[in-house]
C-alpha cells in the first residue's frame, strides 16, 4: 500500500422508488458508518464498493470503528451487510483492531434480531444500541 493514499468513500443516501443508505467511511480515523434505508436497484455493485474500500483500508493495518444504523433493508443488502461483516471479522481474527455498533430503533425488535442473526452467522461481537 505504499505510495497509495485511500480517500473517503461519501455516499449521499437517497430514497425514491429504491433507497440507498448514507455512506461515510473515514480513511483517516477508520471511523465507517452505514445508515438509512437499503433496498437498492443494483445491491451488488453498490456492496462491493463498501467491501473493496473496507479491503483496501485494512492494508493499512489501522483500527475500524463501524457503526450501522440502518432502519430497513431488504433481503440482497443483508448478503451485503454479511460480506462487510465477514470480512470485519476476518480482520480482527488477523489481529485487526475492529469495534461494530449496530444502532436499532427501540421499538423495533424485527431490527435487534436481524442484528442478533448478523453476530451468530459473522461470530463478530457487535455492541447493540437501541436509540
Amino acid at each position: 500500500m505504499a505510495n497509495k493514499t485511500l480517500e473517503n468513500l461519501d455516499i449521499e443516501g437517497k430514497s425514491s422508488t429504491f433507497f440507498v443508505p448514507a455512506v461515510h467511511f473515514d480513511a483517516q480515523t477508520g471511523i465507517c458508518r452505514l445508515e438509512g434505508e437499503s433496498y437498492l436497484e443494483n445491491t451488488w455493485e453498490f456492496y462491493d464498493q463498501l467491501t473493496n474500500w473496507l479491503k483496501t483500508y485494512i492494508e493499512l493495518r489501522k483500527p475500524i470503528n463501524f457503526n450501522f444504523k440502518l432502519t430497513y433493508f431488504n433481503t440482497s443488502s443483508s448478503k451485503g451487510l454479511l460480506d462487510i461483516l465477514f470480512l470485519l471479522k476476518e480482520y480482527e481474527k488477523d489481529g485487526g483492531e475492529v469495534i461494530a455498533n449496530w444502532y436499532y430503533p427501540a421499538d423495533d425488535e424485527d431490527n435487534y434480531m436481524e442484528a442478533q442473526d448478523f453476530i451468530a452467522d459473522s461470530e463478530l461481537n457487535m455492541n447493540l444500541i437501541a436509540y
